[in-house]
């Protein structure tokens, strides 16, 4: 069983774009804090940190996974 190249690119151009879509979402986050109610403050933050720490985990995970044909 080979490595899978389509899902190596797509994992490539991903770790590319994560860090995009972290700043985008923590600039929007740091907007909108200060309007929204402190629990939805809580919600908010809670799931970009669980987003993030999901998608990073992820990557390495594709990562890992497919370069040891796993």
């Amino acid at each position: 069983v080979l490595a899978s190249l389509p899902l190596q690119m797509m994992l490539y151009f991903n770790l590319y774009y994560f860090p995009v879509w972290f700043l985008a979402e923590g600039m929007m986050l740091q907007l909108k804090y200060q309007l929204l109610p402190q629990h939805y403050q809580f919600l908010l933050v809670a799931a970009f940190l669980i987003l993030s720490l999901a998608e990073g985990s992820r990557l390495y995970l594709g990562y890992v996974g497919n370069l040891q044909e796993k």
